[in-house]
């Protein structure tokens, strides 16, 4: 069996073409989509994409799905700071008829694959969908988090950089993003059959700009400069996220 997981897409549509142009040509037998679909330039088209994909498709929440369902349900999203909320009612706005579909995402999925073992996916940890950590992070504070699960392998994405780490026994891999990377631009996802692959798609980067331009979207000129062309560095958000984790 052979499975792409794919997170933090971010409604970055001409990324997660590729990606997926990519995932047919690598005989992918089944899709997992870890959540933060969107927010995004083009949530819609990019859901429309992925729920009409010809592959089986699982999918789980991230907490951008969180955030867009707490303003469809008429409520103020919790975690997300008021600079931003705005993105978040667009979303909303542009999904409007997709609550039902975005709602009955679990929290958690997993797959039994051949010579790998059971893989456990979520989008943060498996006890939440908002939890920040990293291939730095103390393992002393994720132990805790990953003892008792009883699964193999644990993939996850919500920090938007790859890696892979033994947490105890349980080795936990990071997928990276689709369309909002940190670091090299471009897209990343992983290919996953009796061992686990990080890869990197390269795109039309320039194309791909002009298009989130003409999206309605209304950050798109910096989501273009900051998550396209100009992705921050890793080592930034290393310890971006470092000082958050010690809050």
């Amino acid at each position: 069996m052979r499975v792409a997981a794919i997170y933090d897409i971010h409604g970055n549509l001409p990324a997660l073409e590729e990606v997926l142009g990519e995932i047919r040509a690598a005989g992918v037998d089944r899709v997992v989509v870890g959540g933060d679909v969107i927010p995004g330039p083009m949530p819609k088209e990019s859901l429309r994409s992925l729920l009409n994909f010809p592959l089986p498709t699982q999918f789980i929440y991230g907490n951008g799905e969180v955030a867009v369902l707490e303003v469809m349900e008429g409520r103020e999203p919790t975690f997300v700071p008021e600079q931003h909320r705005s993105v978040i009612r667009w979303t909303a706005e542009q999904l409007s008829e997709q609550k039902q579909v975005l709602s009955g995402w679990p929290k958690t999925s997993s797959i039994e694959v051949p010579g790998l073992g059971h893989v456990l996916f979520c989008h943060a940890t498996p006890r939440n969908e908002n939890e920040v950590f990293t291939r730095l992070t103390n393992e002393d504070r994720l132990l805790p988090v990953f003892e008792g699960l009883n699964v193999s392998v644990v993939v996850c994405g919500h920090t938007h950089m790859q890696f892979e780490r033994m947490i105890g026994r349980t080795r936990v891999v990071n997928a990276g993003s689709v369309g909002m990377p940190f670091g090299r631009p471009g897209a990343n996802w992983l290919l996953i059959d009796d061992d686990i692959q990080l890869k990197h798609t390269n795109y039309d980067l320039n194309k791909a700009a002009d298009r989130i331009r003409q999206s309605g979207y209304p950050e798109a000129d910096a989501f273009v400069e900051r998550y396209l062309l100009n992705p921050p560095e890793e080592a930034q958000m290393l310890s971006a996220f470092s000082q958050a984790e010690s809050r």
